[in-house]
């Protein structure tokens, strides 16, 4: 479960091969109860005060067919799924998202949030399910040809506090992975310190374990920095 990926996490290239110079795509990750999803969708609403042309989407998720696949990876009585299946439908839905939303949003020089990518599928199969981080970057590199993101965010809080906090939101959507134990999510966590070191450039340290205000300002501080450098 070796972090040997060649990649530089900067490189960003269309499902036809040519460069994107266009837009900026900027990922949000983070483990169970981080609050990337609000957090992301308050930075969208202050990035367009300042004048962005912001779209903001989901993995897996996003458009039609990825939702649909979400549905099936996240339904809580799927226990019986096996890791391998988990991965490639998590790529598949990757694939679709990216040729029908994310590009051509790049394509129309937007700033584009996602909530997820492909950190998480390194740190959620490749790490803590143990099918191997290069293995399934491998299945990942199919789907998106070298499309990484431009800027990752990590919502940094230890997993006994993620999962206090889905435990007090009532009104959190309650999926698959609420199942694992503890252990796997620690797992989860430490294959993103392991990201973290191996993409510095790309992955941004944020954290998560102050208030929501905080969270907001430094995650917004960050990216208009990241998009005005």
């Amino acid at each position: 479960m070796g972090f040997r990926l060649g990649l530089t996490g900067t490189d960003f290239l269309s499902a036809k091969g040519v460069k994107i110079v266009s837009g900026y795509f900027i990922t949000f990750e983070g483990g169970e109860g981080a609050g990337k999803t609000t957090i992301l969708h308050s930075i969208s609403n202050k990035l367009q005060e300042l004048g962005y042309d912001v779209v903001t989407t989901r993995e897996p998720g996003g458009i039609d067919i990825a939702e649909k696949i979400r549905d099936i990876i996240l339904n809580p009585s799927h226990t019986e799924m096996d890791a391998r299946t988990e991965a490639l439908l998590y790529a598949a839905a990757r694939r679709q998202h990216l040729v029908e939303k994310v590009l051509p949003a790049l394509e129309e020089n937007k700033v584009i949030l996602c909530d997820r990518f492909i950190d998480s599928s390194l740190a959620y199969q490749g790490y803590a399910r143990g099918l191997g981080v290069d293995e399934v970057f491998s299945i990942n590199q199919f789907a998106i040809q070298d499309s990484m993101p431009h800027l990752t965010l990590f919502f940094n809080i230890e997993p006994k506090k993620g999962l206090a906090r889905i435990a007090a939101n009532k009104d959190r959507e309650k999926n698959r992975l609420d199942l694992e134990q503890l252990k796997f999510h620690e797992d989860v966590y430490t294959a993103y310190q392991n990201l973290i070191e191996r993409f510095p450039e790309r992955i941004v340290n944020i954290n998560a374990d102050q208030s929501i205000e905080t969270v907001e300002k430094d995650s917004l501080e960050k990216i208009v920095h990241f998009i005005e450098k």
